[in-house]
């Protein structure tokens, strides 16, 4: 039970950040909506981390672990900074799905190490790059609030989430060495330090930290949901990560359900199909990884 209601907690936090962090970014840039997410989840998890849930005293390697965690939260941030870049050219349901392949490229990078995956994992992979391409590749014909997003914006869109699911996958992956020994907040804390220190500090000093007060609420928002969708996903796969992986990467078509919803989106019949497998085969793959 416990997996099932943090892997929907955690898709449904993770598409309230979607939404949220992608009108944020469109009005205040992606550099100072990363930096405003950042601070806002070290001031949430910080408390938590150094009182509530101090590190284990019986950790073998404390320095290396929390390094390893460090190196998985600037892939994070990253990854972040080309999604909310992504968000200000292209459609949210498109980069969304995109994004969502990290547990899949998370396993492709396991298979480079010298993981052995479950049989016909193969296949699933493949299946989700073809969803990729045809989401990816199909667009210029989107429509947001009535207005035409152009091929061009579109595969630069793409092209963005591609690389930033990319490096989300290289976190994902780096994170799975640390979840196991590290309490929750220990493994969401060092992204949001790192986000703090890399793109925060530096935009702080030279002036640039500035958040639109129209969009503060957005931004307060998506740096809450972040550390919550962060946690529960933590706590669901200490118990259960094939079902907790499943359940969370629903957050993509929930976003993409939403967005149709509240931005008036509207995407291209191949698109449309492209998001299907991708959903389809992260669910297959995380079912074949619980088998």
């Amino acid at each position: 039970m416990l997996p099932i209601v943090a892997g929907v907690a955690t898709a449904v936090a993770w598409a309230i950040s979607v939404l949220a962090s992608a009108r944020a970014s469109r009005v205040t840039g992606a550099p100072q909506t990363v930096a405003g997410v950042m601070v806002v989840g070290t001031v949430l998890i910080l408390p938590v981390a150094l009182v509530a849930t101090p590190l284990p005293p019986a950790l073998a390697d404390p320095v290396g672990t929390v390094f390893l965690a460090a190196l998985a939260g600037a892939a994070n941030v990253g990854g972040l900074l080309l999604t909310y870049a992504a968000y200000r050219v292209g459609a949210v349901g498109i980069i969304a799905t995109i994004g969502s392949t990290e547990g899949a490229i998370a396993a492709a990078i396991s298979v480079l190490a010298g993981q052995t995956l479950a049989p016909g994992s193969g296949f699933v992979l493949a299946l989700v790059a073809v969803g990729v391409a045809l989401a990816a590749a199909s667009g210029g014909g989107e429509r947001e609030d009535d207005v035409v997003i152009g091929r061009p914006r579109s595969l630069r869109a793409a092209g963005l989430a591609t690389c930033a699911a990319g490096l989300f996958g290289l976190g994902l992956f780096m994170t799975g060495h640390v979840a196991g020994t590290l309490p929750p907040a220990w493994v969401v804390l060092p992204s949001r330090v790192v986000g703090v220190v890399a793109v925060a500090a530096p935009l702080f000093i030279l002036g640039r930290f500035r958040v639109v007060r129209s969009v503060l609420p957005l931004v307060l928002l998506t740096g809450l949901v972040e550390v919550v969708g962060f946690s529960t996903y933590s706590v669901g796969a200490r118990a259960d990560i094939a079902m907790t992986s499943v359940l969370a990467s629903m957050f993509a078509p929930i976003a993409a359900i939403a967005a149709f919803v509240l931005f008036r989106e509207r995407l291209a019949p191949r698109q449309a199909l492209g998001i299907a497998l991708v959903v389809i085969g992260i669910a297959t793959l995380g079912l074949l990884a619980g088998t």
